[in-house]
């Protein structure tokens, strides 16, 4: 269900803008009105980098009125394999500098604000306000949860991504989002007190041109609602998985729908209930593989690197919810890093009649066992 438009529509578009827009102008769901909001929002971008870096292109192409473009960081010769702002000539200059010139570049009306200051818990507020959305493109959780909270602060809502290898992650959270929609943050996705270290890019790599999808992702979701078209990613988390071709969708919320129900004779004695999703203890995990149960890693990966369980089978989870039928066994219990993504892979093994439990707090609570 589209949700209200984020922002009030400017009042006209130049000459120049109708001539260079002109294919959203005609494009139903944009129009005239859709092309005025994106030249009225003002969208902080935070990160000029992989993610960054087709986001602002992307979304200045398309006529955004204000871009803050968040970067504290200097061109690198090794950047240049996915950050397309950038060019051998920017190597040394402050990468927000690039972000101003292709703006300039592709939309002369768009004004670039660049802050060449590193976003903190302590100014993350403050480099936010003001804008009607914000698209993360960092490379750190610890500047993410910053981000993530000064949006749920301010109540404006965050587009976010993250990718790693040939993988990826996009959803989008909001606070404060219109009447009758329920609230979606990043606890919800990743709990504050349930996040690691993982590596980063620069130890296990990232294809560059996954960067370019990806980014374009986040660019079409601020788009989307800034016009208020579509359905945005808000509650669902589209995972990416570049090496198969793949993407499928996991829910942030709400349960899923029920399946059809044959019906059965008024005499018939009544079914019983699925029985719920046992939460299990490294202990019990252990027994329960003793007593022939498949334990099931749907972790990406590189998660790998901070150990596994003996005897596991690894089945990343965007490959799992594509292809659930890969697993068929009578027993599954399911492990991930702390037992989110355990719960709707094991949502999706019952949903086809495999008895599926999880380890309760992942393989972090395992480790601590």
């Amino acid at each position: 269900m589209p949700l209200p438009p984020l922002v009030d529509p400017a009042p006209d578009l130049s000459p120049a803008e109708r001539a260079r827009t002109q294919r959203h102008l005609v494009l139903n769901g944009v129009g005239d009105l859709g092309q005025r909001r994106l030249a009225a929002a003002h969208v902080a971008v935070v990160g000029a980098g992989g993610l960054g870096s087709p986001v602002v292109m992307a979304l200045a192409a398309a006529g955004i009125g204000t871009l803050t473009v968040i970067d504290d960081d200097v061109v690198d010769l090794s950047n240049l394999q996915r950050q397309l702002l950038h060019r051998h000539a920017d190597i040394g200059a402050h990468k927000t500098a690039s972000a101003e010139r292709v703006a300039a570049d592709l939309s002369p009306e768009t004004v670039v604000i660049p802050v060449t200051e590193r976003l903190t818990t302590e100014n993350a507020q403050d480099l936010l306000h003001g804008a009607d959305l914000v698209v993360d493109g960092s490379d750190t959780f610890e500047t993410r949860a910053a981000v993530a909270a000064a949006c749920e602060s301010l109540g404006i809502p965050l587009v976010w991504g993250v990718l790693q290898e040939f993988h990826a992650q996009v959803t989008v959270f909001w606070s404060a989002p219109p009447a009758g929609i329920d609230p979606v943050v990043l606890s919800d996705l990743h709990p504050a007190d349930e996040v690691g270290t993982p590596p980063t890019c620069a130890e296990v790599g990232v294809l560059g041109a996954l960067c370019l999808q990806v980014g374009g992702i986040l660019a079409v979701e601020a788009i989307k609602l800034i016009v208020g078209t579509g359905e945005p990613l808000l509650g669902r988390v589209l995972v990416i998985d570049a090496l198969r071709g793949t993407q499928s969708e996991v829910a942030l919320r709400g349960a899923a729908p029920a399946a059809p129900t044959t019906p059965q004779p008024i005499d018939a004695p009544a079914a019983a209930a699925p029985a719920a999703i046992r939460e299990l203890t490294a202990s019990e995990m252990l027994a329960a593989q003793e007593a022939g149960a498949t334990l099931l890693d749907v972790r990406e990966p590189w998660e790998t690197q901070t150990g596994v369980v003996a005897g596991s089978v690894l089945i990343p989870l965007g490959d799992l919810l594509d292809d659930p039928a890969q697993i068929d066994d009578e027993h599954v219990v399911v492990i991930c890093a702390h037992g989110i993504r355990a719960r709707h892979a094991a949502d999706a093994l019952r949903a086809r009649g495999v008895d599926a439990d999880i380890l309760v707090g992942g393989l972090a609570a395992w480790q601590q066992s």
